[in-house]
């Protein structure tokens, strides 16, 4: 499996049989989403830097609301949850997506605004990939996000959502989430390639990818 990020929540998770591309942005934030097919489409909330489902090609199957679906061999599930932390009274409600591929469990969580009650927690027990949101302001913290590392507890962490060149909405860089973490801001890999048996076994490792 490839996974590579394109700015903000968006990803292309390519597996043997399927490509999956999640929050495809608008060109207006200042970054340019490449030509990409996918064969599955995921949008967790109806805003122009996470719901440009017209910009992918390849005639997708789109999943933007909560629920559980089996496309092409892939359990997707969708989870409610808030994109502020007063229950979506300022922002509404975002999806968190669970993909399991290729024996691989992959959480995107969106612009997750809250840490994750315990029902939500069940339905992310062994997370192996988790895709998570840094830069604050309009999503969790990197302090709030490193809570959500500890609660879900995945084998890797890449962040999104966060500030980088050319990108004109104000967030913070990926170096605060670091330093929460624990760990040095390594220099960025162009993809993620991984298969089951490459997991980390015993601790939790961050990953940054180049946009």
């Amino acid at each position: 499996m490839y996974i590579t990020w394109h700015g903000q929540a968006c990803f292309k998770i390519q597996g043997k049989e399927t490509v999956i591309i999640t929050d495809p942005y608008e060109n207006k934030i200042g970054l340019k989403l490449p030509r990409l097919n996918g064969a599955i489409v995921t949008v967790s909330h109806d805003h122009y830097d996470h719901n440009n489902i017209t910009a992918i090609g390849g005639d997708p199957f789109v999943i933007s609301i909560p629920g559980e679906y089996e496309v092409q061999g892939i359990f997707i599930q969708g989870l409610t949850s808030w994109h502020d932390n007063k229950e979506g009274a300022d922002r509404g409600k975002n999806t968190i997506f669970i993909f399991e591929i290729e024996e691989i469990k992959i959480a995107h969580l969106g612009d997750l605004g809250t840490t994750l009650s315990d029902q939500q927690l069940e339905k992310l027990e062994r997370i192996d990939i988790l895709l998570i949101p840094v830069g604050g302001t309009y999503t969790i913290d990197a302090k709030q996000a490193a809570a959500v590392v500890s609660q879900i507890e995945p084998r890797i962490v890449i962040p999104m959502h966060y500030k980088i060149p050319g990108l004109n909405i104000k967030l913070q860089n990926a170096e605060p989430f670091c330093n929460e973490m624990g760990v040095k801001k390594n220099e960025a890999e162009d993809k993620l390639k991984i298969t089951k048996k490459e997991l980390p076994a015993e601790e939790t490792k961050v990953i940054l990818l180049k946009p």
